[in-house]
C-alpha cells in the first residue's frame, strides 16, 4: 500500500494552471520549490520573481504555468485535501465500525496526513503551508467564481467523506457538512495558533489535546441532540 501511495498523483481542477505542472521538469520545480518558498516567505511575500531566482529560472517560464500565485497557493492547497482524501479512504479501508473511521477522519484533521511519502510532493510540508498560509487563498473576492469553477473540488470531496461517516452514525443530525467543515478550518486555524498565538489556546493544548477536543466536540454534537 505505501508503494501504491508513494507513486499516487492528486488530480486537480484544470482551471487552477496554465499548463500540468508535472509535464515537464520546470513545472515540477515551480511546485516544490514554490510549495518550500510560500511556506518559508508566506504568501503576502512571495513573488514569482523570488522563485524564478531560487529554481534559476525567469518569471516568464513560471507564468506558463501559473496565471499567478493565488492560483499556486489554491493548486498546493487542492493538491493537500486530495492527498487527504486518499488518506481517508486508505486508513479507512479495513475498518467496518463507524465510530473508528470518524476517529480516524478526526486525527487527519487535526494532525494532517498519516502517510507523508510522496514523489510528487512533500505532504509534510503541504500541510504547513496549509496551517499557514491556506485560508488567504479563500477570503477573496473571487471566490464565488473559483467555486463555479470547481477550484475548492477537493475540499469539498473530502469533507463529503467524513459527513457520510456521520450520516451513518446518525441519520437523523441535520448538519454534517456544517460541522465537518467547522471542524476542518478551525483544526488548521488551532494548530496555527499553537505555534503563533498560544494565547487563544490552553497551555495544555498538544496535538493530543486537540484531538481530544474536537473528537468530544463532534461526538457530543452527533448524538447529543
Amino acid at each position: 500500500m505505501e508503494t501504491i501511495l508513494i507513486r499516487s498523483k492528486v488530480e486537480v481542477s484544470g482551471n487552477l494552471y496554465v499548463k500540468e505542472p508535472f509535464s515537464s521538469e520546470l513545472g515540477t520545480l515551480i511546485v516544490r520549490e514554490g510549495t518550500r518558498l510560500i511556506q518559508e516567505l508566506g504568501v503576502e511575500h512571495f513573488t514569482f520573481k523570488k522563485l524564478a531566482t531560487t529554481i534559476g529560472s525567469t518569471e516568464a517560464a513560471i507564468y506558463r504555468y501559473f496565471e499567478n500565485k493565488h492560483k499556486l497557493l489554491l493548486y498546493l492547497t487542492a493538491w493537500y485535501w486530495g492527498w487527504m482524501e486518499i488518506n481517508l479512504v486508505y486508513a479507512t479501508a479495513n475498518l467496518t465500525d463507524p465510530d473508528e473511521r470518524l476517529g480516524v477522519a478526526i486525527k487527519l484533521m487535526v494532525d494532517g496526513p498519516i502517510f507523508t511519502k510522496n514523489q510528487y510532493l512533500d505532504p509534510i510540508q503541504l500541510h504547513q503551508l496549509v496551517v499557514n498560509e491556506s485560508l488567504k487563498g479563500y477570503l477573496t473576492k473571487e471566490v464565488d467564481d473559483e467555486h463555479e469553477n470547481g477550484i475548492f473540488t477537493q475540499v469539498y470531496k473530502f469533507g463529503e467523506r467524513i459527513s457520510t461517516i456521520i450520516n451513518e452514525i446518525n441519520p437523523m443530525y441535520e448538519y454534517p457538512k456544517t460541522l465537518v467543515s467547522t471542524v476542518m478550518e478551525s483544526s488548521l486555524l488551532q494548530s496555527f495558533n499553537s505555534k503563533h498565538l498560544p494565547g487563544m489556546i490552553e497551555k495544555s493544548m498538544d496535538s493530543a489535546g486537540r484531538y481530544q477536543f474536537f473528537h468530544q466536540l463532534v461526538v457530543n454534537a452527533i448524538t447529543n441532540e
